[in-house]
């Protein structure tokens, strides 16, 4: 049994970002169901929740990241299964990542994420936050637009969604 923990402990600890400190909640993991869901509808994505994304190409820089990162959600444009044997690590960046607040979780460590996010290519980063029921959309590092209400339109990849629907 003391193999079998060891052997899990040293798994958790290279998840790299993934700790146990910003674990999802009851309402994190909704509003990442909602949105899974939402964005499935478009019809003109795929939709991937915590997808391991290779950074090793940002190396040991100012990023603060590992040779992976996990968002809570991402886009990619169409694309079959990766059959029959599954992708491990994602070389190709996603469209757009969402990152889910939870309760245990910092912004900074969010943000940080975000510029590396934008390093390595993606187009859109959201930041969502459940209790205060607010989306802000990153278009770069440091523009960004704020939904409370009405529809959060991302206008880097033509998408608009009701705020209510997020946090249904």
């Amino acid at each position: 049994m003391r193999q079998l923990d060891l052997t899990m402990s040293e798994a958790v600890e290279e998840r790299g970002e993934r700790e146990f400190e910003d674990t999802g909640s009851h309402n994190h993991s909704r509003v990442q169901a909602n949105l899974a869901h939402l964005f499935k509808q478009l019809g003109k994505y795929a939709v991937y929740i915590e997808l391991s994304l290779d950074s090793s190409s940002l190396g040991s820089t100012i990023f603060q990241v590992k040779d992976e990162i996990i968002p809570d959600l991402c886009l990619y444009p169409q694309r079959p299964w990766s059959l029959p044997r599954d992708t491990m690590r994602m070389t190709e960046m996603p469209l757009l990542v969402a990152e889910i607040l939870s309760p245990r979780q910092g912004t900074d460590a969010i943000f940080q994420k975000f510029e590396a996010y934008f390093a390595l290519g993606v187009q859109s980063c959201w930041f969502i936050e459940p209790t205060a029921l607010i989306v802000q959309v990153y278009s770069q590092p440091d523009q960004k637009s704020r939904f409370a209400s009405g529809i959060v339109i991302d206008k880097k990849l033509n998408i608009e969604i009701p705020v209510a629907e997020i946090f249904e």
